[in-house]
């Protein structure tokens, strides 16, 4: 059993403390929303009052966070991982961020003595509570290998891919392709709806065939209810659209598509949809 800190409990942190206590660990963790933090506990977790406190009560720390202010302070921050954290303490920075922040996290924390991975997850927080998903790691490959079988208990799969800042970049590689998917799904589903199919018919059997994809299973039940409980909030990924933007304009990569698509997730955020899933996106194209 290891002692796992957790910083950060909304839905994907929840997830993940989740997987970790069903594998046996123990688990620290920390949240300004105490509601979250009560969720911890009633998971027989314990409840910290800072990231420093959960650094110092913990043999590793996973970080979970909304925004990339958030994640800089946490690890870095007076009161943060950083603050608390002994020598060779390792820190899995989860939350998806810039991969230029994500590589000076990883220089400032190595300069600290503290291994430091790029392990963002593929994954919705009901797919990552069911073990579905990928972690994808960046960092130094001893340290990968001396914590794979605990990110495996959170994720069967989670899987190298270079240094830290590589991984970063395909969590928005995918991200992008689930931004499409979703968006394609929303447009057939509505396309459907109007030229009088039978929603539900229409899902069924399309996830049968050729133009099944995993946002369809996952989105496409919501499509049809038209109930949008969020597994990812759209305010959230609109912070992750941005992100693939300027990803792309580093390295000079063209997102036609994705230009289109964000502005469709624009426009129902815009409507009053940022608290709920991505999924609501099919609210703005089934409009008049």
């Amino acid at each position: 059993m290891t002692t796992v800190g957790v910083v950060g409990l909304g839905l994907l942190g929840h997830a993940v403390a989740t997987r970790l206590r069903g594998a046996g660990h123990a688990v620290v963790g920390h949240d300004i929303v105490p509601a979250c933090v009560e969720r911890l506990v009633a998971l027989g977790g314990t409840g910290a009052k800072s990231a420093a406190e959960v650094a110092r009560g913990s043999e590793m720390v996973c970080t979970l966070l909304p925004s990339l202010a958030a994640v800089e302070e946490a690890i870095l921050g007076a009161d943060g991982v950083a603050a608390g954290a002994r020598p060779g303490q390792a820190i899995c920075q989860m939350s998806t961020i810039s991969p230029a922040l994500t590589e000076r996290l990883a220089r400032e924390t190595a300069a600290r003595g503290l291994p430091f991975l790029d392990c963002p997850i593929s994954g919705t927080s009901g797919m990552v509570a069911q073990g579905q998903g990928v972690i994808f790691v960046g960092g130094d490959r001893a340290a990968y290998e001396r914590w794979r079988p605990l990110l495996e208990s959170i994720l069967p799969s989670a899987v190298h891919i270079g240094t830290a800042g590589q991984a970063m970049l395909l969590k928005l590689v995918a991200n992008l392709l689930v931004a499409l998917n979703s968006a394609a799904a929303a447009e057939a589903l509505a396309l459907a709806r109007r030229g009088g199919l039978d929603p539900q018919v229409v899902l069924d059997t399309l996830k049968t065939g050729a133009a099944t994809s995993r946002m369809l299973d996952v989105r496409g039940p919501m499509m049809v209810s038209g109930e949008f409980p969020a597994q990812m909030k759209l305010d959230l990924f609109m912070k992750d659209l941005h992100l693939i933007q300027e990803a792309a304009g580093t390295v000079g990569a063209r997102l036609p598509l994705t230009d289109v698509a964000e502005r469709l997730y624009a426009a129902a955020q815009g409507a009053g949809h940022g608290a709920e899933d991505l999924a609501v996106v099919i609210t703005e194209l089934a409009r008049g």
